[in-house]
């Protein structure tokens, strides 16, 4: 007995120093990246299918007739969205797919090797098996799509922040215009950084680069199409709003709200009593959002609450409303919540920050319950089964829990006031 607490302590130094063996980290990260591409080629659904599909046309219509998406025509996305479509084309279009799951393995490794070299802190490995987790659990679609490059890119910008704000701004910048949702990593680092300057320097110089450049090859007004492109949508079957829908057509036997085809979007949308009020107005109420959480945030700096401290949970908290409160709910979306979580773990681990393992550990088993909805059930969710319609209602229940934690979080920053410790420091001096 008395060798059993020495042996059971060595076993477990043993085991920490496994885990913390750059060899054994990256072989892990190869083989994540091996199990997700093979899931996306082989596996059951086609969550490959914008990839293989819908990108490759886009690139090579262009390529063919010189009409592109974006210059020539309106297009659902920023028009840098075009720059890993066009890399992926690199070898020709039959392997264009394959050459996409590189390029997102590079991006990837690029963000891993930040996350496992911040601060020289071996402790950061633990975030570095967090990532590798959640992209397992979320299953193929963390691959499988254009947001699959904006991640990794935003990783490096928020974990940037603290040292180089001008480089984390072109980066979020870059990644923004791939696709919109980083510009909410800007606007909250402007709020609570008191480098905001820089930040926002480093955000207008970029944007002022790509506008000239699309300018040049002719995009003219289709240089923000994306942003009108996103109005006439319905509810997504996916999304948080829609699920209320979802259950009306399932209790009514679709007499009521029925479940369709878009064949303009191509999507499967629900629609119902009250459903094209609902997906007019969750945008109006989206923006409203953003804009308190931001405020608050603001508050928070202004009462002395450090950005290391205030910009986890901020980001964590716009991050999870624009799932939320988001008309479309693809299954890519839950991707985002890396970049926040990944940030909170750093700055917690490395003592920066307050604890963020309830997102962690909420972050997960979203990403599970989403790998069940699409792609693999997805058949049955649109069919309507009672088992799918749960396990979508728990996910997006997580959303709200999530986005409570968060906002409680910056919210008890506000109301107390902050010690002045080590732990409390800028950004800036972190």
């Amino acid at each position: 007995m008395t060798d059993a607490f020495p042996r059971s302590r060595g076993i477990r130094a043993t085991s920490q120093s496994v885990l913390q063996h750059p060899i054994v980290l990256w072989v892990a990260f190869v083989v994540a990246h091996f199990v997700l591409g093979l899931l996306g080629l082989f596996g059951p659904g086609w969550p490959l299918g914008d990839v293989s599909q819908t990108y490759r046309f886009w690139v090579t219509t262009g390529l063919d007739s010189g009409i592109w998406v974006g210059i020539d025509t309106v297009w659902v996305y920023p028009i840098v969205a075009l720059v890993p479509m066009l890399a992926a084309h690199l070898f020709g279009p039959d392997q264009f797919t394959p050459t996409w799951l590189t390029e997102v393995m590079i991006v990837d490794a690029v963000a891993f090797l930040v996350i496992l070299s911040f601060h020289r802190d071996r402790r950061l490995t633990t975030v570095g098996w967090w990532w590798l987790g959640f992209l397992l659990l979320l299953g193929p679609v963390a691959v499988g799509r254009v947001d699959s490059i904006t991640v990794p890119v935003a990783i490096v910008g928020v974990l940037l922040l603290a040292a180089r704000p001008a480089l984390a701004a072109v980066l979020l910048s870059v990644a923004t215009w791939i696709k919109v949702w980083p510009a909410a990593l800007i606007a909250a680092a402007i709020v609570t950084m008191r480098e905001r300057w820089r930040v926002l320097a480093g955000a207008a110089a970029v944007s002022i680069v790509i506008a000239v450049v699309a300018l040049l090859l002719g995009a003219g007004g289709n240089l923000f199409s994306f942003i009108g492109q996103q109005a006439g949508r319905g509810l997504q079957v996916e999304s948080p709003i829609g699920t209320f829908w979802m259950w009306d057509a399932w209790a009514t036997q679709s007499s009521r709200s029925i479940v369709y085809y878009d064949q303009a979007i191509l999507t499967y949308q629900v629609v119902g009593p009250g459903a094209v009020t609902a997906a007019a107005i969750v945008t109006p109420v989206l923006a409203v959002v953003t804009a308190a959480l931001l405020v608050l945030g603001f508050v928070a700096m202004r009462r002395g609450v450090a950005a290391a401290e205030l910009l986890p949970p901020l980001t964590l908290a716009i991050t999870t409303a624009l799932i939320l409160f988001n008309k479309v709910g693809s299954p890519q979306f839950v991707t985002w919540l890396a970049v926040p979580i990944v940030l909170g773990l750093t700055a917690s681990v490395t003592g920066r920050g307050a604890s963020f393992r309830v997102p962690a550990i909420l972050g997960l088993v979203i990403a599970g319950l989403t790998q069940l909805i699409y792609p693999y059930l997805y058949d049955q969710l649109i069919g309507l089964n009672f088992t799918m319609l749960l396990i979508l209602s728990a996910r997006n229940v997580l959303y709200v829990a999530l986005l409570l934690w968060a906002v409680v979080t910056v919210v008890d920053a506000v109301r107390f006031e902050p010690e002045v410790t080590p732990r409390r420091q800028s950004v800036a001096s972190a």
